[in-house]
């Protein structure tokens, strides 16, 4: 069963209201096929039978509900998450959805996650890297790990296309590098605070093969033990309790790095539809079977390896 896991689809009204609650970068997901009316729906389905896919995993992020305001945090996410609920419930055979929660408000965000996960069915949640500049290693979010932890749910991390909070990633280079910038440095706050260990039955998955960490990886390794001592464990062995999804836009080195640093059975297929689209979707999936891996790793991360996370075996079984 092939399961695409970093996939988006966003109603114009959904937009508008993040628009009127002060989002202000919504104008880059309109009008890019990622729509639910008829015909970006007919494209999608279309590209999907090209490629072999036969689910996609629907997040929000990066137009997530994350505002200061509470009031406007839970409309946003209750709004999002019913939508995708009848998404699914119209689509079973070809959606499965992330829920949206309304961070940086944990309370507010642990009822949102019960209704998803136990009301409209929802495999976990979705975040982005930094919550309104906040670290997703901050003590306050520990309780949806916990939470989380204990329904043995997922949680994707999905760049906030913030460029990390730094004046330097300025915007023409927010998406280009800074994405997987923001994928590298979250992954390591939570590597460096042991989130992945003190929560092991979490699945957190990692967008774009964890950024540079297929490249990092022994540097460190080497370098952790003086410069962040209070690491709870050496960092690849920590890493290796996350997933990461394989958008890699048909960059083969990146992915065989990736398979060699952080294990083929830690990738999961992701297409990032529909930034990535056309033949650009499907060499996100012919690009993992010309990298050269071994014909059981290709399998795993194309066909086995997310239905297992997810829990699923066909899509008729959701």
């Amino acid at each position: 069963m092939r399961i695409d896991i970093h996939a988006h689809l966003w109603s114009e009204a959904y937009l508008d209201l993040l628009e009127r609650f002060g989002n202000t970068a919504t104008g880059i997901h309109r009008g890019v096929g990622a729509g639910p009316g008829e015909q970006d729906l007919e494209e999608r389905f279309a590209l999907m039978a090209s490629a072999g896919v036969d689910l996609q995993v629907l997040s929000s992020a990066p137009a997530s509900p994350h505002f200061a305001d509470q009031s406007n945090a839970v409309q946003a996410a209750r709004m999002v998450n019913d939508e995708y609920a009848d998404m699914v419930r119209r689509f079973p055979d070809r959606f499965q959805a992330f829920a949206s929660l309304p961070w940086p408000h944990t309370d507010a965000a642990l009822a949102e996650l019960d209704r998803a996960l136990t009301d409209l069915s929802m495999p976990g949640a979705v975040v982005t890297t930094s919550v309104l500049g906040r670290s997703l290693a901050d003590p306050t979010f520990l309780p949806l790990y916990a939470e989380l932890d204990r329904r043995a749910a997922v949680l994707f991390v999905h760049p906030a296309g913030a460029g990390a909070h730094s004046p330097l990633i300025g915007p023409t280079m927010t998406w280009e590098i800074g994405a997987p910038i923001e994928d590298t440095v979250a992954a390591t706050h939570l590597i460096q605070t042991g989130i992945p260990s003190r929560f092991p039955r979490l699945k957190i998955i990692i967008g774009h093969l964890g950024g540079a960490l297929p490249m990092l990886m022994e540097r460190m390794d080497r370098q952790y033990g003086w410069e962040a001592p209070a690491t709870p464990e050496k960092p690849s062995v920590t890493a290796r309790r996350m997933w990461y999804e394989t958008t890699g836009h048909n960059h083969t080195p990146a992915l065989r790095a990736a398979a060699e640093t952080l294990g083929a059975d830690r990738l999961v297929l992701g297409t990032d539809f529909s930034y990535q689209a056309g033949d650009a979707f499907g060499e996100a999936v012919t690009y993992v079977q010309r990298a050269g891996l071994p014909d059981q790793d290709v399998n795993a991360i194309l066909d086995t390896t997310a239905a297992e996370l997810l829990g699923v075996t066909h899509p008729a079984a959701i």
